[in-house]
């Protein structure tokens, strides 16, 4: 799917309230900017049985009070999937347009990046998308 097109669908699945299409199109431009730069059309998130991503909180080795928030974005489904060694909970691998992943960094509290793999997990070259 395009960026054109998942623009579109942003638009098409918001919320009919008045507000949230304009917002989308307002913002289209940058989202469209941003994925643009990223090397895939979409991209593999967790996603836990209660419908929520899964976020990560990294801390600073030097500084433990300073703390991020972030999501992995992952190139494959596999990828997203090794990652989740750790995890207590079950979770999915859900694939989700780039766009549509920039869009909820507004809608997600206290969300600060999400981290795009690119390729496979073994060659470690994400790229990190922060709120501005």
């Amino acid at each position: 799917m395009n960026l054109e097109a998942q623009i579109q669908a942003l638009i098409d699945h918001a919320p009919q309230d008045g507000k949230t299409p304009h917002v989308i199109r307002a913002i289209a431009p940058a989202l469209s900017a941003i994925a643009s730069q990223l090397g895939r059309s979409h991209y593999y998130l967790l996603q836990a049985a209660a419908g929520n991503w899964v976020v990560t909180t990294l801390s600073h080795r030097l500084q433990p009070n300073v703390e991020k928030t972030v999501v992995y974005a992952f190139g494959s489904s596999a990828d997203a999937l090794t990652s989740q060694i750790s995890l207590e909970e079950q979770v999915e691998a859900i694939a989700l347009p780039s766009t549509h992943i920039l869009f909820q960094m507004v809608a997600i509290p206290n969300l600060d990046s999400v981290v795009f793999f690119e390729a496979a997990i073994a060659s470690m070259e994400p790229k990190s998308v922060g709120k501005i």
